[in-house]
């Protein structure tokens, strides 16, 4: 029975690119499932509730000053721009639930015109964000 005898220069390798393949194949994977969420872009006092229920696909949130303004993906804009940018946003990333933070000595009128918008535009889950326990 003969026996093979290794010469100095073979030397076993193991090849990487199967395992860097499936990697960024992963990669891709992740980066096109993950859900981005459009923050409203400013801190609100939220008012204080006791039967607060958190929801788990929260994408989108509109945030309303104690002075009446609105910001919405981390920028101010105007109460009658509400709807167009929903729109915009819900075409890059569909829902159906808008989170609304208001100040909690924000006017009430404001809060309800901007739920108007997003009715307009079509979503029919509306939450309003407050501080629970």
């Amino acid at each position: 029975m003969g026996r093979k005898v290794r010469e100095e220069g073979e030397d076993a390798a193991i090849d990487m690119t199967p395992m860097l393949d499936i990697v960024f194949i992963m990669l891709i994977f992740f980066i096109v499932t993950t859900v981005f969420v459009k923050q409203a872009g400013i801190e609100v006092n939220k008012p204080e509730g006791v039967t607060a229920v958190k929801f788990k696909n929260a994408n989108i949130f509109i945030a309303v000053t104690e002075d009446g303004k609105v910001w919405m993906d981390r920028r101010e804009i105007s109460l009658e721009a509400v709807r167009a940018n929903l729109e915009k946003l819900l075409l890059e990333q569909p829902t159906d639930a808008v989170f609304i933070q208001a100040d909690s000595k924000a006017k009430h009128g404001i809060v309800v015109e901007i739920m108007d918008q997003v009715k307009a535009a079509g979503i029919d889950r509306v939450a309003v964000a407050v501080e629970g326990n």
